[in-house]
This record gives structure tokens, sequence and C-alpha cells, in this order.
């Protein structure tokens, strides 16, 4: 199959990684098309992609599918990757990415995703900490009860994964204190990956900087 991949810039574009990397991890080529956020021709580029003016994109004889949660579960209807094979290990799976796909509100616009930085810190507001407390437990309960063997939430790389990863780059990126010992043992696998490893130093490459704002396609 003949597929390419629309997505934003790799320091800014949480929502671009998610797909391009369950693509990595599937072994799943493809082409890559990077439309530059931010730019005053962003959404004239775009709109030839997807209407709906948002990154990601995937593109496949001629037809659009957007959302970084509904590309992953079509790559893996067609190529049978990306879930868990255990029933119960993969409605958990399910129920996770979609809480991760609608949720976490603070953290999404108190820790805005900026990939290649560090050492920043915002105020821990109580909201904040609800939502890293209610991910450390998320990763907890996944680890301890399906992640073995293996070093990813369901023990293989699944689509929470894809889900997930970039909270990890957030983390990394404005810290997350109280961490569980397990969480933090996930998040040095995660930041350990080849192919997260590879997204970072491009978007490190990247010569576009627009400080302290979200990702569009969010």
């Amino acid at each position: 199959m003949a597929l390419s991949l629309v997505i934003g810039n790799k320091n800014y574009s949480s929502w671009s990684m998610r797909p391009w990397l369950f693509l990595k991890h599937g072994g799943i080529e493809f082409e890559e098309i990077i439309v530059t956020l931010y730019q005053a021709d962003f959404a004239e580029r775009i709109r030839k992609y997807n209407r709906a003016l948002r990154v990601p994109v995937l593109l496949e004889d001629g037809a659009s599918i957007w959302d970084s949660l509904a590309i992953c579960e079509y790559l893996a209807e067609k190529v049978g990757f990306g879930w868990p094979r255990d029933p119960m290990a993969r409605a958990i799976a399910r129920s996770v990415s979609a809480e991760m796909h609608s949720g976490f509100h603070a953290m999404r616009s108190q820790y805005p995703f900026n990939a290649r930085g560090r050492n920043r810190r915002v105020p821990q507001t109580p909201e904040l900490v609800k939502d890293i407390q209610r991910i450390d437990e998320i990763w907890q309960e996944c680890r301890s009860r399906f992640g073995e063997p293996g070093s990813w939430l369901f023990g293989a790389f699944s689509i929470a994964d894809a889900m997930f990863v970039p909270v990890v780059l957030r983390f990394q990126t404005y810290g997350a204190p109280g961490l569980s010992d397990v969480s933090q043992a996930y998040l040095r696998a995660v930041l350990a990956d080849p192919h997260v490893v590879e997204w970072l130093r491009a978007s490190e490459a990247e010569t576009y900087a627009e400080e302290d704002i979200d990702s569009v396609g969010r």
C-alpha cells in the first residue's frame, strides 16, 4: 500500500508523532509530508489534504484519513498490528488510548508540546498535578498487569504507547514530580526507543521556532 503521512513540525506537533511512530514500529513504508505550523499559508497548504485543517492526515489511494487515533486504528485493521491479542488487555489498551485522546486538558495547556525543550518549569496547579497522577496510575496499572515481557505498556508496542509517547516527551521537557518507579522505568524505555530518538533528532534539526505554544492537531 502506498501511504503518505502529512504531519506538522516535529518539535511542536504531538498528534503528528502518534501515527508516525505507529508506522515506524509497524515497519510500514510511507512518504512523509511536512506542513509547517503557525505560518500564514498553513490553512491553504493543509486544505488540499484535509478540509478539517488539522494534522496529521494519512493519504492512500486518493483518500484522506485524519485524526491520530483514527489513523492508527485504520492501519491496525490493515496490517494486524497495534492492539494486544488478549481480549482484556486489548479492552484496557483501547480505554486508556481513548482517555488520552480526549482528556488531560490541564497537562496539554500547561505543558505545551516542545520536543526539544529541556528544563522548563511551570506552576504545578492542582489540575496539572491531578493529570500527572492519573497518567502515573495508568502506566503503573498497564505495566504491572500486562507489561511482561517487554518494556511497553502492554509488553509489545501498541497504539496505547503511540498515544502516550508524546506525554513522555512533555515530561522530559517540564518534569513530572512524583512519578512512580514503574513509570520512570517506562519513561526511560520510551526515550531509548530508536524511533523516538529519530523524531527527537529531527525536531532538533528544525529551524522554525515558536516558543511556548501547543501543537496544532491536538
